[in-house]
């Protein structure tokens, strides 16, 4: 009898032992979990932002020609402004209301032709024979390889429509809705004019 009584205390003691070491086992506390770092949207290196056209400088001749107008005259102004800057003797009026034309003074001759549309300064043309220079520093009779260093990456081409291998050259002003073109036959500017469009790409004058 004391013998069954001394198994069954060690048969209990065991029992006990191995319940509290399944509690020990399931109170233990889960491991927390490892903290991932955050990915960066950045580049891993240093890139230069986006830099916009710089835009043209004036001419060099007192800065009369810009790619916003030509002396006190800006694109867009009242026709009556380029009136009363060319002075008397003026010449050029519309066929009809809203027409286009030029304007002129024979007391004035070192300015350019002056075109006026709607009432409005829309563009201004320099020809062969002329020195006025044009913004950025090209000018009639220079050569193409000169002009594709002044205005490097900024000239868009176009066919000519009446010279074989001759091409219009436009740069759009960095800073407004100005453009500035050339006409380039046999390899050189033959004339230049600057304004909006879309009368800065009319061919024939006003047409």
């Amino acid at each position: 009898m004391k013998q069954g009584s001394i198994q069954l205390g060690a048969s209990a003691l065991l029992l006990s032992l191995a319940l509290t070491a399944c509690g020990d086992r399931a109170s233990a506390p889960a491991p927390a979990p490892t903290a991932t770092p955050p990915v960066s949207d950045q580049p891993s290196e240093d890139v230069p932002p986006a830099t916009a056209p710089t835009p043209l400088a004036p001419a060099k001749n007192g800065g009369l020609a810009r790619m916003d107008g030509y002396g006190d005259l800006r694109l867009g102004s009242d026709a009556a402004e380029a009136r009363k800057a060319l002075g008397g003797d003026v010449a050029g009026k519309a066929e009809e209301p809203g027409g286009c034309y030029y304007l002129s003074s024979s007391s004035r001759p070192e300015l350019p032709g002056l075109m006026i549309e709607g009432e409005k300064l829309v563009r201004y043309d320099v020809g062969e024979g002329e020195e006025i220079v044009a913004p950025g520093g090209g000018k009639v009779g220079m050569g193409a390889d000169e002009l594709r260093a002044l205005y490097a990456g900024r000239i868009e081409t176009q066919p000519h429509k009446y010279v074989d291998g001759g091409e219009y050259w436009r740069i759009k002003d960095a800073a407004g809705p100005g453009v500035l073109l050339f006409e380039i036959v046999d390899g050189k500017a033959s004339l230049w004019r600057v304004g909006l469009a879309p009368q800065v790409d009319y061919v024939e004058g006003c047409s």
